[in-house]
């Protein structure tokens, strides 16, 4: 029985063979290396193990069965590439052009990550998954984009093992790296953040591959006469080991290691010999768990079960030292032969095949299969419509196949997003490959331009495809506007309970003192003018975007007339006091009267003529911010905006010049003292506002504003009233006709 999707495997064996599961017709099995290496073994049978974990879980890939082939690249590149020109062709010679073999559809390859074996993979396209080296050239993504890993990057490893120094507080520090991709991708990263850290290094030496005696000798060597105290290696065992034996011979301690994982934890490295040396060594590993049942596969294992899996049978009679009876024959010569006796077990092996302390590559191999397994999976539950290709397509797991041609172009095809760009002097099929700009974008491969998106769409991050832009405003259900729309509500209770305050205590003279209607108007005006806010929450409307700033500019006309008003009467109130003045007449209601209505009936014509020669409207703003639609309250006339808030500014200058030169008045009309703070509070309000307001853009022009309101409005209730409720709900003593007398007594005998 064949399974329906297969996952090759390629292990550094020892001897080149096909084991085939149940599922599948044994393959050609030519022999060309002998011994098989235990640990890699370990990892083979790892392998078979998650197949059939995977093939016997109900809830990972229902009703599709999981084979397996594995080949043995025998640690020799020419093997290795062999093995996969079997794997496409199901041919022992080389065919780069097609496949004529009729295998089950190969899913993934899992490898060891050597180069070259790699590279022969990618022309084919088949996913490869590492688990084993972290050859940073493979990790190029446009030149070998079938190539994954499940390994943490050269990168990271790099970045933490130059922390992990820093951390120590270790400042002079010695380099030894395998001088390959590996090493060298390590102690690049490492370089560059330790002298980012302010860490220096001595020495970068390169342990040789292959080994040379005298260049190992050197190293040693430069290492004995250094002064450093700690030493980064960046190694695999195997590289590293004769080093140390040198190290070792040369009697060289004293030295901290800083270890990557290739050799950190390495069982080759914990014998006795190097245990004196390398005792403090500090290093990552790869995380791990346990697996028991992994283990307790491994103890079952025996020719008996599987008698047509040759490396298992190699394996045994390598490890025990004796014959198994060939399985075609019933007849044996006991010609000086040991035969193996039936009873061996794989617990009785004295090797590192069960050793549980080191199963990073057997963990990376498990979760390699596992990944693919769930790749596989996804594909075959994969919806129409919800796809990750074009238009939510999804691929079929009955019908995927790897390109089966070399690939040999001049330039790799621009992928969407991008357009292409002729380079001078080179030949048409030579280009760069350049990205779309802002709003822009091209949805083919190799397109000659891109296109730009209409006014109300913006480019993806991929610059592949047109979206909406994001519609702004300042809204109630955005907490921007639910804040400010609260402080608005909030700001113009105070007032309006201040007004009950001062109706209720209407006659006592600090309510009396200067004109209480006066105070009445302006307390109504400053409850309305924190709500007049609230219009320019939510929306643009042609209605919100006529009464925002007109409401707004004649209420708080309003207001600051009433102020105004107040600061004359205190004036001629105190001259009207001396005897013989003439300002009687001017005392009462009528003249303030006069002026709040005279000078908010000049904010109503200014804002009449505004609506009726240029009104403003709402405007959906696709210039002002990238990738947003602004919608917004076109003025109209910027003119006519800047002359109502202009005359607002004049009227709040007069009244602080007036309050100002009236601020010695005696202390019984001291109200000036009040206004010239709450009118520079006002106005400095307003200035700070005019540069923030053009700087802005989008709801936070209008939140600016809204701040304005509330911060002067604000200023004005507490600069002005709220000494005078002190006096009334809390000194109710000095709101006294009496007290009132005394101090104009006091002050009139002062300006004496």
């Amino acid at each position: 029985m064949e399974g329906d999707v297969i996952i090759a495997g390629m292990f550094p064996l020892g001897k080149s063979n096909t084991v085939t599961d149940r599922h599948f017709t044994e393959a050609p099995t030519p022999v060309r290396c002998q011994g098989i290496n235990v640990r890699t073994y370990r990892w083979l049978n790892t392998m078979i193990f998650a197949i059939k974990e995977i093939n016997a879980d109900p809830y990972i890939l229902p009703n599709i069965t999981l084979g397996y082939r594995i080949y043995d690249s025998c640690v020799v590149v020419p093997q290795g590439i062999d093995a996969i020109h079997w794997l496409v062709t199901g041919h022992d010679q080389m065919d780069l052009s097609y496949s004529c073999s009729n295998h089950t559809r190969l899913a993934a390859v899992i490898t060891d990550g050597v180069l070259s074996t790699s590279f022969l993979l990618g022309v084919y396209s088949y996913p490869q998954i590492n688990y084993f080296t972290k050859t940073q050239s493979l990790n190029k993504k446009r030149e070998f984009p079938s190539f994954f890993t499940i390994l943490p990057s050269v990168m990271s490893q790099g970045l933490g093992l130059a922390r992990l120094v820093k951390f120590f507080s270790w400042t002079w520090v010695g380099i030894l790296a395998d001088d390959d991709d590996y090493g060298q991708g390590i102690s690049t990263v490492f370089v560059q953040e330790a002298k980012a850290l302010g860490i220096c290094i001595e020495f970068i030496e390169r342990i040789p591959i292959p080994y040379s005696e005298d260049l190992v000798r050197h190293i040693v060597e430069n290492i004995k006469a250094s002064t450093v105290k700690v030493i980064a290696v960046f190694s695999w065992e195997a590289n590293l080991y004769p080093v140390m034996k040198e190290i070792e011979r040369q009697d060289i301690t004293g030295k901290v290691w800083i270890g990557s994982e290739g050799w950190s934890n390495s069982r080759v490295m914990s014998t006795n010999e190097t245990f004196k040396i390398l005792t403090g060594t500090v290093g990552f590993t790869i995380h791990i768990r346990e697996m028991p049942v992994f283990i307790k596969y491994l103890l079952s294992l025996h020719p008996s079960k599987a008698p047509q899996d040759q490396f298992l049978r190699q394996f045994w009679e390598q490890e025990f030292k004796c014959k198994l009876p060939e399985t075609n024959s019933s007849s044996h010569s006991v010609e000086e032969t040991l035969y193996c006796k039936g009873n061996e077990e794989v617990a009785m092996m004295n090797n590192i095949f069960l050793d549980i302390t080191n199963l990073r590559f057997t963990y990376n191999t498990y979760n390699a299969i596992y990944a693919v397994a769930y790749a596989l999976h996804n594909l075959s539950t994969c919806k129409p419509g919800k796809g990750p290709f074009e238009g939510g397509s999804c691929a079929s797991i009955k019908d995927f196949h790897a390109q089966q041609r070399p690939i040999s172009i001049c330039t790799t095809s621009c992928l969407p997003g991008s357009r292409k760009a002729p380079i001078r002097g080179r030949p048409v099929c030579c280009f760069d490959c350049i990205p779309c700009s802002d709003g822009e974008i091209s949805n083919e491969t190799d397109a000659t331009s891109c296109l730009r998106c209409p006014d109300d769409h913006w480019s993806n991050k991929r610059r592949n495809a047109c979206i909406p832009k994001v519609v702004e405003f300042l809204s109630y259900e955005e907490p921007l506007g639910t804040t400010l729309a609260s402080l608005s509500v909030l700001t113009s209770t105070v007032p309006s309970l201040i007004l009950c305050v001062f109706m209720w205590h209407g006659d006592t003279p600090i309510v009396k003192a200067n004109n209480r209607q006066l105070s009445y108007v302006l307390l109504c005006a400053l409850t309305l003018c924190p709500l007049c806010s609230l219009i320019f929450i939510g929306k643009p409307s042609p209605a919100s975007c006529l009464l925002r700033q007109t409401t707004f500019g004649i209420i708080f006309t309003l207001s600051v007339s009433c102020v105004l008003a107040k600061t004359i009467i205190v004036v001629i109130a105190f001259k009207a006091s001396k005897p013989g003045s003439k300002l009687h007449k001017w005392v009462g209601s009528k003249l303030p009267n006069t002026i709040i209505f005279f000078t908010t009936l000049i904010q109503v014509g200014i804002c009449s003529v505004w609506l009726l020669c240029a009104p403003p409207f709402p405007e959906t703003n696709m210039k002002a911010q990238v990738g947003k639609i602004i919608l917004e309250c076109n003025e109209g006339s910027t003119l006519a905006l800047w002359c109502m808030m202009g005359y607002m500014g004049i009227l709040a200058s007069i009244s602080f010049l007036v309050a100002f030169l009236a601020r010695k008045l005696p202390d019984s009309f001291n109200e000036t003292k009040y206004i010239t703070f709450s009118m520079l509070l006002f106005v400095s309000v307003w200035l700070s506002f005019v540069p923030a307001y053009l700087s802005t853009r989008g709801k936070y022009m209008v939140a600016v504003e809204i701040f304005a309101i509330l911060s002067s409005s604000t200023g004005l209730l507490g600069c002005f009233f709220f000494p005078k409720c002190y006096i009334i709900l809390i000194k109710p003593e000095k709101n006294t006709r009496e007290f009132i007398m005394r101090k104009r007594s006091s002050s009139a005998n002062r300006e004496l």
